[in-house]
């Protein structure tokens, strides 16, 4: 179920640095992503096994309720970059349909980096759960 009135998906971009609009929302009212979010939301779907490109896409779709659509033009780059980090690897295989495929696994660097980016994304959301929830301190 989305999380905004009326909204389905929220494209992310493959720099995480493009504004999205979700649907029913004015050209005005953006949301921004910020950058290395489709980077952690690869680490995250890579962490109970290897998956090829179109299984990621849709297990951050599923994960998401449906409100994250993962475009391929945002997802290959994305996979190339963290293999140029060295946070995974990637073999050749065949998928379900019996078509040749890329099957991308996490790293002993890959989960070190998602831990390390899953508390950095779990402190920034609680400080800003604070301040959404008010209880943020205004000193003069």
């Amino acid at each position: 179920m989305p999380r905004w009135p009326g909204a389905s998906q929220i494209p992310l971009d493959i720099l995480l640095e493009t504004v999205h609009t979700p649907p029913r929302m004015s050209t005005k009212e953006r949301l921004e992503l910020m950058q290395g979010t489709l980077d952690l939301l690869i680490l995250r779907t890579l962490q109970p096994g290897r998956a090829h490109g179109h299984a990621i896409a849709k297990a951050i779709e599923r994960n998401s309720e449906d409100v994250l659509q993962v475009e391929q033009g945002s997802l290959y780059p994305a996979l190339h970059r963290l293999l140029k980090r060295g946070w995974i690897t990637a073999e050749e295989g065949t998928s379900e349909n019996n078509r040749r495929a890329k099957y991308y696994r996490l790293t002993r660097q890959g989960r070190a980096q998602l831990l390390a980016e899953t508390t950095k994304w779990e402190r920034l959301a609680r400080a800003i759960g604070s301040v959404l929830r008010g209880k943020a301190a205004v000193r003069p």
